[in-house]
């Protein structure tokens, strides 16, 4: 009887031993839902960042969703004039002059010429083309007769009426025709991942940002995995093609010197913890919704998933959301360390998880079940003792 008892308090003293480490040595995929709650209230060392608590809340959603929504390419870079085709240094001009007989200028002059009696001109009138004019760095073109016209900044009528007003006194009846022979200047780059990137030059027809995709081959990856991004003097703005494709508001007439830049950058998150699968996974530029990240990382594990303890770790503006904790403190980039949570014993949190939109380099996380754990610690505690007591009892 003794022996038996000794042997209890044996076996009892390797239990509360196992019990006082086992906290600690039990394996974990990361903190449970309390440990996360807790990082908000501990006080932070000198130098790191205080982390945000955040409950998902459908208001929550909607608020993150209104700030993170992009303008536009409509309203940041269309409604501005129609585009007005003006020449630049560099551009060739072909000029044609008519004239009617007697007094015909350039009929003497030995240049190309031809006769017509079409468009209302006199019988008779002549036509003469002269050679091309390249606008030089002064921005003038020099024509016979007229001296220096300028021309830069000009469009083709403007130029028409500047020559014909010139040989006004020494041509009867000038009437002039300025047509673009070489475009140096009104053109939009198209690069990026794209078949061929292409300077596409632009007409008075003007020309949207399809147009510039359309004439570099079309972009080289799937539709829904591309960003463009146009670059208009200073302002720069970037919109998911898929979205460009279907509202025909975003496809906006481009001009002259912008850069249409079709990016390939695959957006991700990455799943942690209690999640059908551990990884990093790609979603479409359009962006999707927290219950569609769920998901696609395999859901719960439902034999050791808390699902009260849903949590999405994420770098977040700093005037995003009015934060619970303050003082706010921010990152060096000047960012705050937020966690979202989200508790899926609440039916509401899954019209929430529907609203809420994921980022890029979002950390999904799923914390384990206390129970869970538990479970882990006993399955060690007995994986330990039901040897020893077996030991014990095969020697007795």
């Amino acid at each position: 009887m003794l022996t038996q008892y000794k042997n209890t308090r044996f076996i009892s003293g390797i239990a509360a031993a196992l019990l006082l480490a086992g906290c600690g040595a039990i394996p974990s995929s990361g903190p449970g839902r309390s440990a996360v709650a807790d990082a908000a209230h501990a006080a932070p060392s000198p130098g790191a960042a205080g982390i945000q608590i955040v409950d998902v809340t459908d208001a929550i959603a909607h608020q993150l969703y209104a700030g993170h929504q992009k303008a536009g390419f409509a309203s940041t870079l269309g409604g501005a004039e129609p585009f007005r085709q003006q020449f630049g240094l560099g551009d060739v001009l072909e000029v044609s002059i008519w004239e009617a007989p007697p007094a015909m200028l350039f009929a003497t002059a030995g240049s190309a010429s031809r006769q017509t009696t079409e468009g209302g001109l006199a019988a008779g009138s002549q036509a003469t083309v002269l050679p091309g004019q390249m606008i030089d760095a002064s921005g003038q073109i020099n024509v016979p007769f007229v001296g220096p016209v300028r021309a830069a900044g000009q469009t083709a009528h403007e130029v028409e009426v500047a020559i014909a007003q010139g040989l006004r006194g020494k041509a009867h009846m000038p009437q002039v025709l300025v047509r673009l022979a070489h475009n140096a200047n009104s053109y939009v780059t198209v690069v990026g991942d794209v078949t061929t990137s292409t300077r596409m030059p632009l007409s008075p027809r003007g020309e949207r940002l399809l147009d510039a995709l359309a004439a570099a081959g079309g972009v080289r990856q799937p539709v829904d995995k591309m960003t463009i991004q146009v670059t208009r003097g200073d302002k720069v703005e970037a919109l998911p093609l898929q979205t460009l494709i279907k509202d025909p508001k975003q496809n906006v007439a481009l001009r002259s010197g912008d850069v249409v830049t079709a990016l390939f950058q695959p957006l991700s998150f990455t799943a942690l913890g209690a999640s059908g699968k551990n990884e990093e996974i790609n979603f479409e530029a359009q962006g999707i919704t927290l219950a569609q990240a769920l998901a696609r990382s395999g859901g719960l594990n439902d034999s050791r998933a808390d699902a009260q303890g849903v949590f999405i770790f994420r770098f977040e503006d700093a005037g995003a959301l009015a934060w619970p904790t303050q003082p706010v403190r921010t990152t060096a980039a000047g960012k705050v360390p937020v966690v979202y949570r989200l508790d899926l014993k609440n039916p509401a949190s899954f019209f929430a998880a529907q609203t809420f939109q994921m980022s890029d380099k979002d950390l999904l996380y799923v914390s384990n079940a206390p129970v869970a754990e538990l479970q882990k610690f006993l399955n060690v505690v007995f994986s330990v003792v039901y040897p020893v007591a077996s030991s014990i009892n095969t020697f007795k």
